[in-house]
Protein backbone atom coordinates (compact mmCIF):
# COMPACT_ATOMS: atom_id res chain seq x y z
CA UNK A 1 0.00 0.00 0.00
CA UNK A 2 1.36 3.43 -0.93
CA UNK A 3 2.08 5.83 1.92
CA UNK A 4 -0.61 8.29 0.81
CA UNK A 5 -3.24 5.54 0.68
CA UNK A 6 -2.16 4.29 4.10
CA UNK A 7 -2.48 7.72 5.68
CA UNK A 8 -5.89 8.21 4.06
CA UNK A 9 -7.19 4.89 5.38
CA UNK A 10 -5.63 5.50 8.79
CA UNK A 11 -7.33 8.86 9.10
CA UNK A 12 -10.68 7.34 8.20
CA UNK A 13 -10.30 4.56 10.79
CA UNK A 14 -9.30 7.05 13.48
CA UNK A 15 -12.41 9.09 12.81
CA UNK A 16 -14.83 6.14 12.90
CA UNK A 17 -15.19 5.89 16.71
CA UNK A 18 -16.32 9.52 16.88
CA UNK A 19 -18.88 9.37 14.08
CA UNK A 20 -21.74 7.88 16.17
CA UNK A 21 -21.28 10.58 18.83
CA UNK A 22 -21.41 13.36 16.27
CA UNK A 23 -24.46 11.83 14.61
CA UNK A 24 -26.20 11.44 17.98
CA UNK A 25 -25.65 15.09 18.86
CA UNK A 26 -26.83 16.24 15.42
CA UNK A 27 -30.01 14.16 15.65
CA UNK A 28 -30.82 15.12 19.27
CA UNK A 29 -33.58 15.50 20.28
CA UNK A 30 -35.68 12.88 18.53
CA UNK A 31 -38.43 12.76 21.16
CA UNK A 32 -39.83 15.06 23.91
CA UNK A 33 -37.46 16.26 26.64
CA UNK A 34 -38.48 16.69 30.29
CA UNK A 35 -37.31 19.69 32.30
CA UNK A 36 -37.72 18.82 35.97
CA UNK A 37 -38.48 21.95 38.02
CA UNK A 38 -38.07 21.03 41.71
CA UNK A 39 -40.60 23.67 42.81
CA UNK A 40 -44.35 24.10 42.66
CA UNK A 41 -45.82 25.94 39.64
CA UNK A 42 -45.82 29.73 39.57
CA UNK A 43 -42.44 30.65 41.04
CA UNK A 44 -39.36 32.07 39.35
CA UNK A 45 -37.94 28.60 38.70
CA UNK A 46 -41.16 27.48 37.04
CA UNK A 47 -41.42 30.63 34.92
CA UNK A 48 -37.83 30.31 33.71
CA UNK A 49 -38.26 26.61 32.97
CA UNK A 50 -41.28 27.33 30.80
CA UNK A 51 -39.65 30.28 29.01
CA UNK A 52 -36.53 28.32 28.07
CA UNK A 53 -38.57 25.17 27.34
CA UNK A 54 -40.80 27.01 24.90
CA UNK A 55 -37.80 28.57 23.14
CA UNK A 56 -35.98 25.24 22.82
CA UNK A 57 -39.16 23.54 21.59
CA UNK A 58 -39.51 26.06 18.77
CA UNK A 59 -35.79 25.98 17.98
CA UNK A 60 -35.20 22.22 18.01
CA UNK A 61 -38.56 20.91 16.80
CA UNK A 62 -39.30 18.72 19.83
CA UNK A 63 -41.30 19.45 22.97
CA UNK A 64 -39.36 20.51 26.09
CA UNK A 65 -41.98 19.85 28.76
CA UNK A 66 -41.79 21.25 32.30
CA UNK A 67 -42.56 18.72 35.02
CA UNK A 68 -42.91 20.15 38.54
CA UNK A 69 -41.45 17.91 41.28
CA UNK A 70 -41.52 20.02 44.47
CA UNK A 71 -40.57 18.83 47.94
CA UNK A 72 -37.71 18.47 50.44
CA UNK A 73 -36.15 21.78 49.50
CA UNK A 74 -35.70 20.71 45.81
CA UNK A 75 -34.09 17.38 46.74
CA UNK A 76 -36.96 15.24 45.40
CA UNK A 77 -36.79 16.75 41.93
CA UNK A 78 -33.00 16.71 41.91
CA UNK A 79 -32.84 13.04 42.85
CA UNK A 80 -35.30 12.21 40.05
CA UNK A 81 -32.84 13.69 37.56
CA UNK A 82 -29.82 12.04 39.20
CA UNK A 83 -31.52 8.63 38.75
CA UNK A 84 -32.68 9.32 35.17
CA UNK A 85 -30.89 7.91 32.10
CA UNK A 86 -27.96 10.09 31.02
CA UNK A 87 -29.27 10.57 27.49
CA UNK A 88 -30.26 14.25 27.43
CA UNK A 89 -33.99 13.61 27.71
CA UNK A 90 -34.28 14.54 31.40
CA UNK A 91 -32.95 17.95 32.46
CA UNK A 92 -32.98 19.82 35.78
CA UNK A 93 -33.83 23.47 36.37
CA UNK A 94 -31.07 24.31 38.85
CA UNK A 95 -31.43 27.08 41.43
CA UNK A 96 -29.60 28.46 44.46
CA UNK A 97 -31.03 25.77 46.80
CA UNK A 98 -28.86 23.23 44.98
CA UNK A 99 -25.76 25.02 46.32
CA UNK A 100 -27.29 25.59 49.76
CA UNK A 101 -28.51 22.02 50.32
CA UNK A 102 -25.03 20.52 49.99
CA UNK A 103 -24.29 21.93 53.46
CA UNK A 104 -27.78 22.43 54.89
CA UNK A 105 -28.67 18.72 54.80
CA UNK A 106 -26.44 16.35 56.73
CA UNK A 107 -27.28 13.41 54.48
CA UNK A 108 -28.50 13.34 50.89
CA UNK A 109 -28.97 10.43 48.51
CA UNK A 110 -26.76 12.14 45.94
CA UNK A 111 -23.74 14.44 45.64
CA UNK A 112 -24.93 17.37 43.57
CA UNK A 113 -21.50 18.46 42.33
CA UNK A 114 -20.68 14.93 41.21
CA UNK A 115 -24.06 13.63 40.04
CA UNK A 116 -25.37 16.57 38.01
CA UNK A 117 -23.58 17.81 34.90
CA UNK A 118 -23.89 21.61 34.50
CA UNK A 119 -25.23 22.48 31.05
CA UNK A 120 -25.74 26.25 31.02
CA UNK A 121 -26.45 29.19 33.26
CA UNK A 122 -29.66 31.12 32.69
CA UNK A 123 -30.16 34.06 35.01
CA UNK A 124 -29.03 35.71 38.22
CA UNK A 125 -31.59 37.63 40.27
CA UNK A 126 -30.82 40.00 43.14
CA UNK A 127 -32.30 39.75 46.57
CA UNK A 128 -33.84 43.00 47.73
CA UNK A 129 -33.79 44.25 51.32
CA UNK A 130 -37.33 45.49 51.96
CA UNK A 131 -39.20 46.84 54.96
CA UNK A 132 -42.77 47.75 55.71
CA UNK A 133 -43.39 51.39 54.67
CA UNK A 134 -44.14 52.27 58.30
CA UNK A 135 -40.72 51.09 59.49
CA UNK A 136 -38.71 54.10 60.75
CA UNK A 137 -35.57 53.42 58.70
CA UNK A 138 -35.54 54.74 55.13
CA UNK A 139 -31.96 53.77 54.26
CA UNK A 140 -29.61 50.89 55.06
CA UNK A 141 -27.44 53.04 57.42
CA UNK A 142 -30.60 54.11 59.27
CA UNK A 143 -31.70 50.47 59.48
CA UNK A 144 -28.34 49.36 60.87
CA UNK A 145 -28.40 52.15 63.46
CA UNK A 146 -31.97 51.26 64.48
CA UNK A 147 -31.21 47.54 64.70
CA UNK A 148 -28.13 48.16 66.86
CA UNK A 149 -30.14 50.42 69.15
CA UNK A 150 -32.85 47.73 69.39
CA UNK A 151 -31.02 44.36 69.47
CA UNK A 152 -33.24 41.30 68.94
CA UNK A 153 -36.30 43.50 68.47
CA UNK A 154 -36.29 43.62 64.65
CA UNK A 155 -37.86 40.58 62.99
CA UNK A 156 -36.52 39.15 59.75
CA UNK A 157 -39.11 37.20 57.74
CA UNK A 158 -38.08 34.50 55.25
CA UNK A 159 -39.81 31.75 53.21
CA UNK A 160 -38.16 29.15 55.44
CA UNK A 161 -35.03 28.11 57.32
CA UNK A 162 -32.14 27.66 54.93
CA UNK A 163 -33.80 29.58 52.09
CA UNK A 164 -31.74 32.06 50.09
CA UNK A 165 -33.70 34.86 51.77
CA UNK A 166 -32.82 33.51 55.21
CA UNK A 167 -29.12 33.20 54.35
CA UNK A 168 -29.04 36.69 52.83
CA UNK A 169 -30.28 38.00 56.18
CA UNK A 170 -27.72 35.95 58.10
CA UNK A 171 -24.94 37.31 55.87
CA UNK A 172 -26.22 40.85 56.51
CA UNK A 173 -26.18 40.26 60.28
CA UNK A 174 -22.64 38.90 60.16
CA UNK A 175 -21.29 41.77 58.06
CA UNK A 176 -23.06 44.58 59.98
CA UNK A 177 -22.95 43.29 63.54
CA UNK A 178 -26.72 43.55 63.92
CA UNK A 179 -28.98 41.17 65.83
CA UNK A 180 -32.18 40.29 63.99
CA UNK A 181 -34.74 37.64 64.97
CA UNK A 182 -35.40 35.19 62.16
CA UNK A 183 -39.07 34.34 61.58
CA UNK A 184 -39.42 31.44 59.10
CA UNK A 185 -42.61 30.99 57.08
CA UNK A 186 -43.75 28.23 54.75
CA UNK A 187 -43.18 30.01 51.48
CA UNK A 188 -42.92 33.51 50.02
CA UNK A 189 -46.60 34.39 50.05
CA UNK A 190 -47.26 34.25 53.82
CA UNK A 191 -43.93 35.93 54.61
CA UNK A 192 -44.65 38.84 52.27
CA UNK A 193 -48.25 39.08 53.46
CA UNK A 194 -47.14 39.58 57.07
CA UNK A 195 -44.37 41.95 55.99
CA UNK A 196 -46.86 44.15 54.15
CA UNK A 197 -49.21 43.98 57.14
CA UNK A 198 -46.44 45.14 59.49
CA UNK A 199 -46.37 41.92 61.52
CA UNK A 200 -42.64 41.57 60.73
CA UNK A 201 -40.10 44.22 59.83
CA UNK A 202 -37.62 43.23 57.13
CA UNK A 203 -37.13 40.70 54.37
CA UNK A 204 -34.38 39.80 51.86
CA UNK A 205 -36.41 38.08 49.18
CA UNK A 206 -35.65 37.64 45.48
CA UNK A 207 -36.58 40.50 43.19
CA UNK A 208 -39.12 38.57 41.05
CA UNK A 209 -41.11 37.70 44.19
CA UNK A 210 -41.52 41.26 45.41
CA UNK A 211 -40.74 43.74 42.65
CA UNK A 212 -44.41 44.58 41.98
CA UNK A 213 -45.00 45.24 45.70
CA UNK A 214 -42.07 47.67 45.67
CA UNK A 215 -43.31 49.38 42.51
CA UNK A 216 -46.79 49.60 44.03
CA UNK A 217 -45.54 51.16 47.28
CA UNK A 218 -46.58 48.28 49.54
CA UNK A 219 -42.96 47.59 50.46
CA UNK A 220 -40.00 49.98 50.74
CA UNK A 221 -36.78 48.78 49.12
CA UNK A 222 -33.65 49.80 51.00
CA UNK A 223 -31.09 48.06 48.79
CA UNK A 224 -30.54 45.49 46.08
CA UNK A 225 -28.03 42.88 47.16
CA UNK A 226 -25.89 42.70 44.03
CA UNK A 227 -22.60 44.59 43.76
CA UNK A 228 -24.18 47.18 41.43
CA UNK A 229 -27.64 48.66 41.00
CA UNK A 230 -30.36 46.82 39.12
CA UNK A 231 -31.91 48.13 35.90
CA UNK A 232 -35.29 46.93 37.17
CA UNK A 233 -35.08 49.19 40.27
CA UNK A 234 -32.58 51.86 39.19
CA UNK A 235 -33.36 54.24 42.08
CA UNK A 236 -32.58 51.64 44.75
CA UNK A 237 -28.94 51.65 45.92
CA UNK A 238 -26.69 48.61 45.96
CA UNK A 239 -25.94 47.06 49.37
CA UNK A 240 -22.27 47.11 48.33
CA UNK A 241 -22.38 50.92 48.55
CA UNK A 242 -23.03 50.71 52.29
CA UNK A 243 -21.72 47.26 53.27
CA UNK A 244 -18.65 46.80 51.04
CA UNK A 245 -18.33 43.31 49.60
CA UNK A 246 -21.89 42.24 50.43
CA UNK A 247 -23.42 40.19 47.62
CA UNK A 248 -26.38 37.84 47.64
CA UNK A 249 -28.24 36.81 44.52
CA UNK A 250 -30.13 33.80 43.29
CA UNK A 251 -28.91 31.91 40.25
CA UNK A 252 -30.68 29.61 37.81
CA UNK A 253 -29.48 27.24 35.12
CA UNK A 254 -29.90 23.87 33.48
CA UNK A 255 -28.25 20.58 34.41
CA UNK A 256 -28.37 16.95 33.28
CA UNK A 257 -27.52 13.57 34.82
CA UNK A 258 -23.83 12.78 35.18
CA UNK A 259 -22.31 11.10 32.11
CA UNK A 260 -24.72 12.76 29.68
CA UNK A 261 -22.76 12.77 26.38
CA UNK A 262 -20.57 15.83 26.03
CA UNK A 263 -21.88 16.40 22.50
CA UNK A 264 -25.44 16.72 23.80
CA UNK A 265 -24.40 18.98 26.70
CA UNK A 266 -22.51 21.23 24.27
CA UNK A 267 -25.46 21.36 21.85
CA UNK A 268 -27.85 22.34 24.65
CA UNK A 269 -25.39 24.92 25.94
CA UNK A 270 -25.11 26.47 22.48
CA UNK A 271 -28.90 26.63 22.03
CA UNK A 272 -29.53 28.01 25.54
CA UNK A 273 -26.95 30.74 24.98
CA UNK A 274 -28.71 31.56 21.71
CA UNK A 275 -31.98 31.82 23.66
CA UNK A 276 -30.40 34.21 26.16
CA UNK A 277 -29.28 36.41 23.26
CA UNK A 278 -32.85 36.58 21.87
CA UNK A 279 -34.19 40.11 22.29
CA UNK A 280 -37.71 39.04 23.28
CA UNK A 281 -36.54 36.57 25.91
CA UNK A 282 -33.99 39.05 27.28
CA UNK A 283 -36.76 41.63 27.69
CA UNK A 284 -38.92 39.16 29.60
CA UNK A 285 -36.04 38.30 31.93
CA UNK A 286 -35.05 41.93 32.49
CA UNK A 287 -38.64 42.87 33.34
CA UNK A 288 -38.58 40.81 36.53
CA UNK A 289 -35.07 41.91 37.50
CA UNK A 290 -33.04 39.07 36.04
CA UNK A 291 -29.49 39.38 34.71
CA UNK A 292 -28.40 37.14 31.83
CA UNK A 293 -26.00 34.37 32.85
CA UNK A 294 -24.59 33.13 29.55
CA UNK A 295 -21.42 31.02 29.35
CA UNK A 296 -19.94 27.57 28.98
CA UNK A 297 -20.73 24.46 31.06
CA UNK A 298 -17.39 25.05 32.82
CA UNK A 299 -18.42 28.62 33.68
CA UNK A 300 -21.66 27.37 35.21
CA UNK A 301 -19.84 24.65 37.17
CA UNK A 302 -17.48 27.24 38.67
CA UNK A 303 -20.44 29.37 39.75
CA UNK A 304 -22.10 26.40 41.46
CA UNK A 305 -18.86 25.47 43.25
CA UNK A 306 -18.29 29.06 44.39
CA UNK A 307 -21.87 29.48 45.63
CA UNK A 308 -21.75 26.12 47.45
CA UNK A 309 -18.61 27.22 49.30
CA UNK A 310 -19.95 30.70 50.07
CA UNK A 311 -23.28 29.60 51.54
CA UNK A 312 -21.68 26.63 53.27
CA UNK A 313 -19.64 29.07 55.34
CA UNK A 314 -22.75 31.08 56.28
CA UNK A 315 -24.70 27.94 57.24
CA UNK A 316 -21.89 26.60 59.43
CA UNK A 317 -21.21 29.97 61.08
CA UNK A 318 -24.91 30.49 61.86
CA UNK A 319 -25.49 26.80 62.77
CA UNK A 320 -28.52 26.59 60.50
CA UNK A 321 -30.29 23.23 60.26
CA UNK A 322 -32.83 21.96 57.73
CA UNK A 323 -36.36 21.83 59.11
Amino acid sequence: MHRRQFLSVGTGVAALPFAPHVARAQAYPTRPVRIIVPFAPGGTNDILGRLIGQWLSERLGQSFVVENRPGAGTNIGTEAVVRAPADGYTLLLIGTPSAINATLYEKLNFNFLQDIAPVAGLVRVPNVMVVNPSFPAKTVPEFIAYAKANPNKVNHASPGAGSSSHLAGELFKAMTGTQLVHVPYRGNAPALTDLMAGQVHVGFDTMPALIEFVRGGRLRALAVTTLTRSQALPDVPSMNDVVPGYESSGFFGVGAPRNTPVEIVDKLNKEINAALADAKLKAQITEFGGMILAGSPADFRKLIVDETEKWGKVIRASNIKAE
